[in-house]
């Protein structure tokens, strides 16, 4: 029996003690070494807290978007910055494409919120971009062999429902700019290039499409070509126009393969 304490359970005043000195506390966010990941790891306290997988941004444009039609090839692109910037209407016109990309996040996120914003949106291929942000550490530190479990389950969960699945090399990175020197420092590319070897093995092991886009965009220091990126990391329009038939091909192929 639990011990009585003024009406309530001594288990329930523990837990409102825990509680309020919690409360009471300032929460410290271990550094990462870059001023500006640890800044940009506080602000983002309320989401790791509240909604990990930020399933409340896209939850009212899941609702509203329509069962595909017969015959239409709904395709998802799931990802993070690189992904939620891209439009998709201007690369790819009049194309069933669905952009569930959200800046920042990294591939557990991802995974949280893969049934509400791939499998239930029943596309026919879903491309799935992630990983840098893992390497540069925004949810917390991350081995590759973590990536690679959540790249993994994210391509089981959309073959268990039909789902064609496309996993994209992680871009290259550079330090040509000011701007692009901290995000090329938080992702050192030998991390990039191991990822790379990994998704690429793990597509021939598992007959799905990699769809390299590293080794499109390289200049000849093996970095990220000045011109497709300003700030190191996201593709202006430059590098969207050379992802994008790079995509749609890897797209059209997927479509072809029988299940």
């Amino acid at each position: 029996m639990h011990r009585k304490c003024s009406g309530f359970t001594a288990p329930f005043l523990l837990v409102v003690s825990l509680v309020v000195a919690a409360n009471s506390q300032q929460v410290t966010i271990p550094s990462t070494g870059f001023a500006g990941l640890d800044k940009y790891r506080a602000s983002r306290i309320a989401v790791y807290t509240d909604d990990f997988g930020q399933l409340a941004r896209y939850r009212d444009a899941d609702a509203a978007l329509k069962a595909p039609a017969a015959g239409e090839n709904r395709v998802v692109f799931m990802g993070d910055s690189i992904t939620d910037i891209w439009k998709l209407e201007d690369s790819f016109p009049g194309k069933p494409y669905v952009n569930r990309g959200i800046g920042g996040q990294t591939t557990p996120q991802m995974l949280v919120r893969f049934r509400e914003d791939v499998i239930d949106l029943q596309p026919k291929v879903v491309v799935i971009l992630a990983g840098t942000n893992d390497i540069a550490g925004n949810t917390g530190p991350m081995r590759l062999e973590d990536i690679e479990a959540n790249l993994s389950s994210m391509t089981e969960l959309a073959r268990l429902h039909g789902i064609r699945v496309i996993l994209s090399s992680l871009l290259p990175v550079h330090n040509y700019t000011e701007r692009s020197k901290d995000f090329f420092a938080q992702r050192p590319m030998e991390k990039i290039l191991a990822l790379n070897r990994w998704l690429k093995d793990y597509c021939a092991a598992q007959h799905l499409i990699y769809l390299d886009y590293f080794s499109h965009m390289l200049d000849d220091k093996g970095l990220l070509q000045r011109d497709l990126s300003d700030d190191g990391l996201h593709p202006n329009a430059a590098g969207f126009k050379v992802m994008a038939p790079l995509a749609e091909a890897a797209i059209e192929k997927a479509l072809k393969e029988k299940h």
